[in-house]
């Protein structure tokens, strides 16, 4: 197929392998640990199932496909792919990070590398001469979530890539939010792309995974040996169920998204909710730069309600989604940063990052919009009674 075909084709076209032996239309779960070699002398593709599988294989082909990139790489966790992404630099090495990364990479980076010598400093990536000041001449990593977790800031791709070709440095970016449907960060000029797949290519809360692919062979090298050498490859069983949940992505992170803007526009609404952080809102201070690099809003939003009293009303009272950590499910999930997903992080931590005590995040689902914002409504009403209860009790 020589004309270039949508996205959505695409993604079938890349996770759909007939079996040239059989016939079968879904890649086969090669449940081996170990593969037989027919000659003393020289080995088959695969020997042992830590330093590949032709199932894992598969969908490592897949993701590099869809994402741009030379290579793909699958592993057991999001933190394993981007702890091994980290495990790239060496003592004396130094990285810029955003200072409202995600709690798991912000306690590897504070509490395991930097017994390493692998030095790190938090800066604001949407403030670009931010970034500029914190470069330093050991600075080898300018890593990169956008948009954000959980504040949804939006980070310009483009300009941090050039800042970072500019001084040597390579540039990691977090797309787990976003996937390949929505944004490609290695056509923007990014080195290595990371995603947490247990969220949106997983897409059932079914799996733990993480998935990277490098731009360069060169990298990808270098990402494959500690793969290998590190071994927190992805199950295969694991990766088989995680192909399956690729075939549907693109259907079902448009509905959600398609969703989440309905439902960000209706919270902008509420007196109860102080601040909607959503970059399909035009009132998004990240908005216009997001639509110039991304495809869509997305499926994550954030809100602040008044306080933690509020924030646990509302939790106590929606009927729909799931009150958990993760997100990209079927299912909407809400959740509480402060207290799940940015827990690391202390109070001064968490004010610098602008995670408010009142701050919920959600992860819009395949439910009904109008469902959902039907059952957020009832539920602020409740908050809002509270309010006059404490109020009336005060006075």
């Amino acid at each position: 197929m020589s004309e270039s075909i949508h996205f959505s084709t695409k993604l079938i076209k890349e996770t759909v392998a007939v079996d040239p032996q059989t016939g079968a239309a879904n890649v086969p779960v090669y449940l081996s640990s170990t593969f037989h070699q027919k000659d003393f002398d020289h080995y088959g593709k695969y020997d042992y199932t830590r330093s590949g599988n032709p199932t894992r294989e598969a969908l490592e082909d897949a993701i590099a496909a869809l994402e741009g990139g030379v290579r793909g790489f699958a592993f057991a966790s999001g933190m394993a792919a981007i702890s091994t992404a980290f495990l790239l630099l060496s003592a004396g090495d130094h990285a810029i990070v955003p200072k409202n990364v995600y709690g798991g990479t912000f306690r590897i980076l504070t509490q395991v590398l930097g017994r390493f010598g692998i030095d790190h400093t938090f800066v604001d990536t949407t403030n670009l001469d931010e970034v500029e000041q914190a470069i330093r001449p050991n600075t080898k990593v300018i890593y990169v979530e956008t948009p954000s977790n959980p504040t949804l800031a939006v980070t310009d791709i483009r300009a941090v890539v050039k800042l970072a070709k500019a001084h040597r440095c390579l540039t990691f970016v977090d797309n787990t939010f976003m996937t390949p449907v929505f944004q490609r960060p290695l056509e923007l000029g990014a080195d290595l792309v990371l995603h947490s797949a247990t969220k949106f290519i997983s897409g059932h809360s079914d799996v733990v995974a993480g998935l990277a692919v490098a731009r360069t062979e060169e990298l990808a090298d270098k990402v494959y040996f500690l793969q290998n050498a590190l071994g927190a490859v992805l199950g295969v069983q694991d990766s088989w169920l995680l192909l399956r949940g690729l075939k549907t992505l693109d259907v079902r992170i448009r509905k959600s998204a398609d969703s989440a803007q309905r439902v960000a526009e209706f919270f902008t609404t509420q007196s109860e909710v102080r601040n909607v952080f959503y970059p399909g809102l035009s009132d998004h201070p990240g908005s216009k730069l997001h639509a110039e690099q991304a495809a869509s809003g997305g499926a994550v939003l954030s809100f602040e309600l008044e306080d933690e009293a509020a924030a646990r009303t509302f939790v106590n009272h929606v009927q729909l989604p799931v009150f958990a950590v993760s997100l990209g499910a079927v299912e909407s999930i809400l959740s509480y940063p402060p207290k799940m997903s940015h827990a690391e992080l202390n109070e001064e931590e968490r004010e610098k990052a602008g995670i408010g005590s009142g701050l919920l995040r959600l992860s819009v689902g395949l439910e009904d919009a109008e469902d959902l914002i039907r059952d957020f409504s009832n539920a602020l009403d409740f908050v809002r009674n509270h309010e006059k209860v404490t109020v009336r009790s005060v006075d």
